[in-house]
């Protein structure tokens, strides 16, 4: 019984350090950071939308567009979507699937951040996506 017992906190402590615990709530928080990216991307001041991006992303967007992200974001032309029809998370991985979009997302000690938008599903091949990291 008291091995049972070390058992299960042993793989309760594991799941919480690992992250495995609250699907819910991380499928939750990568779909507020979508929105509030997209959010971002209606504002006038872009800087909001290139602290959202992962490292990767705001480096290969500046190295792809030939200046800052402030003005190479808005140029991409992100679709603008209404709302979040849903969300897959695999582990510090995310899909924020919305009306007019599909996102990618990496989780940050600082939350989770863009890694790709403006995405397209290509039948049997990767997604075709506007902006993403290298």
């Amino acid at each position: 019984m008291r091995a049972t017992r070390l058992g299960v906190a042993v793989t309760l402590l594991g799941c919480a350090l690992g992250g495995c615990g609250g699907v819910d709530a991380r499928e939750g928080a990568a779909a507020r950071a979508a929105a509030r990216f997209e959010a971002s991307l209606r504002a006038p001041d872009a800087a909001r939308g290139c602290a959202a991006l992962a490292p990767g992303t705001l480096g290969e967007l500046e190295r792809s567009a030939g200046q800052p992200c402030a003005k190479a974001l808005p140029e991409a032309e992100i679709p603008l979507s209404t709302g979040v029809r849903h969300v897959d998370v695999y582990g510090r991985q995310a899909r924020v699937v919305t009306d007019r979009d599909t996102l990618f997302l990496s989780s940050f000690p600082d939350g989770w951040k863009i890694t790709a938008a403006g995405c397209t599903p290509r039948p049997e091949k990767p997604y075709q996506c506007q902006i993403k990291g290298s």
